[in-house]
């Protein structure tokens, strides 16, 4: 694994020096619950056999073990993610799988010097979290080659996300909201949200033929309702809300975590915490020529 010397933002350090653990830590959710987000547009996928390919926050590797499968021996991946800890299990996964066309450079992509080499660019929930969206977005175009197409994946209002929502209310019935110097993981799960939004930053970063597919569908949250209580307690914006509150959310941890049982068991399916979710797909190409 190659490791960039390139500056790096509170936003990058915050992954690594706080999330990286918590992430690894309930890696089998994250990886295979939410999977249902990554399979579906991945199946929709046309991918010409021989194609350069990267994925943008590439977290353990599985979306882009995946890609250098579809594209062939002809083909390359190149995985990308700020947590180089993340990226010693991808590497670990593609030498099990015996997949040899794919490599992973831990660097911030909104300032690795691309070269426009690239077919596609792939991302599941990697862009939202950009410090600066337009200035990622504008790299990621450098990146591609004329007509050259970007697919990624963002999570849907929150609203439209009760396996988040729900649990972040919980939280909030006992604990205040983060101050405005809480720090985070950047802009959020839901910071691309919004279609309009979204579709003005890719137009200023140079992208044309903008389209979104709205895919509703289950994750899953946990193989028991301990097991996703202390996944929401640890991540999201129920962690968020504990973990700004230190000492008041570790007082009140006990009571917390009886009502976060209990708001999540209706949601018990065969023993695992199945709840609804819902994302955009967003497709956008950049011109020829």
């Amino acid at each position: 694994m190659q490791q960039t010397t390139q500056t790096t933002s509170e936003y990058v350090e915050f992954w690594n020096d706080t999330l990286a653990d918590k992430f690894d830590r309930f890696q089998d959710i994250l990886m295979n619950g939410l999977s249902y987000h990554s399979r579906i547009p991945l199946t929709r996928l046309d991918i010409e056999p021989g194609s350069r390919i990267l994925d943008v926050g590439c977290g353990w590797g599985d979306t882009a073990i995946e890609l250098a499968r579809r594209t062939g021996p002809r083909g390359e991946v190149l995985g990308l993610d700020c947590v180089a800890q993340f990226l010693e299990d991808a590497q670990r996964r593609a030498a099990e799988a015996d997949v040899d066309n794919v490599r992973f450079i831990a660097a911030d992509v909104e300032r690795y010097p691309f070269e426009p080499e690239f077919d596609l660019c792939f991302s599941r929930f990697g862009m939202m979290f950009f410090e600066h969206p337009v200035v990622a977005m504008r790299n990621v175009h450098k990146a591609l080659k004329p007509g050259g197409e970007l697919m990624f994946i963002v999570w849907r209002d929150i609203e439209d996300n009760p396996w988040l929502g729900l649990p972040k209310q919980v939280v909030l019935d006992f604990l205040p909201p983060p101050g405005e110097d809480a720090r985070t993981c950047g802009p959020g799960p839901f910071s691309m949200a919004n279609p309009e939004v979204v579709t003005q930053q890719l137009e200023i970063a140079g992208f044309e033929n903008i389209a979104f597919e709205r895919n509703d569908g289950p994750v899953e949250v946990g193989d028991s309702v301990e097991n996703a209580m202390r996944f929401q307690l640890a991540l999201g914006p129920a962690g968020e809300v504990f973990r700004e509150a230190g000492e008041e959310a570790e007082r009140q941890r006990p009571q917390i975590e009886e009502a976060l049982r209990q708001a999540l068991a209706p949601f018990e399916q065969d023993g695992k915490i199945v709840m609804g979710s819902s994302s955009w797909t967003i497709t956008a190409r950049k011109p020829e020529g």
